[in-house]
């Protein structure tokens, strides 16, 4: 059933495969639009469905309801490998989920990006004129055409500063089966999103699901995106230094997927959970005692290695949900959007983060899907992040 709010509401419906996805698609977008008390001013959904010309078909419907629901909706919804809604989370089964939003007299402008090739470089066309008063962009991505990492590193420069929140897009056949639906449009590349602004109030918040072990160290040497030193040594002496000195469950953990954290404020005292911008160790080069990591980090900069788990990732959605929350604001709703590495995979539950949501911020309408790769802010700039839950919240 759909989640009754004063001006947000979620929907879920799941199928079985070979269900009619259109049908399915119609009673999550039913849901969502009865449970709000006024004429939805936004409309997101997201789809899960085997046959991508299916997905197409469901998007439209879904897009048609939304629309009919009132004479200034604007909708966007992608496919995905997984859906959340309804306080679940459904993984690689037919299912859609919706969210409706009233947003009075908030301004909200959808678009639609494209890349083309100028000389020796890609240009991204479609952004809408900025305005004053924007409060952050919606951004769903197909991953396979849309040069999502560069666009959202230097979104900071294109869009002065404006916080970008979203992930990127899925089908259960992967290249070829992304489906990207805004205003009635369907489309096969590129990237699609919604830029919110006016009198409404958004935060983003991220979690990045890590634990710090070690402690922090400045880079002293490095090119390109390997660490040769840190804190003055030969990087890879101090990663075996560090791995020497951790008990063996920490040990399994950094077999499993070690990672990196740069530190976001080079000021601060101290750099704990959630100082950092997380990063995967990719390898090492045993020659040159250097360690490959998933970034371009600077000489003089801070890091810390970081292990993550199902109990880190689980502590550090609460730690950042109960932070939130001691601030004193009233949460109406949230969009979610949670890596498809979590879940049923780290978690044994597809439920884990949605549920996490609506326990620490109350019985609120919030929707997403699993993404490829989640978009959100760390440290006051844009990066597209990995096994993260990123969420934007939608408060009084």
């Amino acid at each position: 059933m759909a989640v009754l709010t004063s001006r947000f509401a979620d929907g879920l419906a799941v199928g079985e495969m070979g269900t009619d996805l259109v049908a399915t698609a119609e009673r999550a977008v039913r849901q969502a639009l009865s449970g709000l008390s006024g004429s939805p001013d936004l409309v997101c959904f997201f789809i899960c469905g085997d046959d991508p010309d299916d997905v197409t078909r469901a998007g439209v419907r879904a897009m048609e309801m939304a629309r009919r629901a009132g004479a200034d909706t604007h909708v966007i919804g992608c496919s995905a490998t997984g859906v959340i809604g309804g306080g679940r989370g459904i993984e690689v089964t037919p299912a859609v989920s919706a969210w409706a939003a009233t947003l009075d007299k908030a301004r909200i402008i959808p678009f639609a990006l494209e890349t083309l090739q100028a000389e020796d470089r890609f240009v991204v066309i479609g952004l809408p004129e900025r305005d004053g008063e924007d409060r952050a962009a919606i951004l769903l991505a197909d991953p396979y055409s849309f040069p999502t990492d560069a666009f959202v590193e230097r979104s900071g420069q294109v869009l002065g500063g404006l916080p970008l929140i979203g992930g990127l897009a899925n089908g259960l056949q992967g290249r070829g089966s992304v489906r990207l639906f805004a205003d009635g449009q369907v489309y096969f590349e590129g990237a699609i999103g919604v830029l919110l602004g006016g009198p409404i109030a958004v935060d983003a918040v991220v979690s990045q699901g890590c634990r710090p072990i070690g402690r922090s160290m400045v880079v002293t040497a490095a090119e390109d995106n390997l660490l040769l030193e840190l804190a003055g040594q030969p990087a890879l002496a101090r990663l075996e230094e560090l791995v020497s000195s951790l008990d063996e469950d920490d040990r399994e953990l950094v077999a499993a997927g070690l990672q990196i954290g740069i530190a976001m404020d080079e000021y601060a005292e101290r750099h704990e959970r959630g100082d950092f911008l997380i990063r995967g160790v990719l390898g090492i080069d045993p020659e040159r005692e250097a360690i490959a990591i998933g970034d371009v980090v600077e000489v003089g900069r801070t890091v810390r290695f970081q292990v993550r788990d199902a109990a880190a990732a689980d502590e550090d959605l609460y730690e950042m949900l109960e932070r939130y929350v001691e601030q004193g604001r009233r949460v109406d709703g949230a969009l979610l959007f949670s890596c498809n590495g979590r879940g049923a995979t780290m978690f044994g539950s597809a439920d884990h983060d949605p549920a996490a949501v609506r326990e620490a911020l109350g019985p609120i309408g919030v929707a997403g899907f699993f993404a490829a790769g989640e978009i959100g802010p760390v440290g006051g700039r844009n990066h597209v992040h990995g096994f993260t839950a990123s969420m934007l919240i939608f408060r009084g």
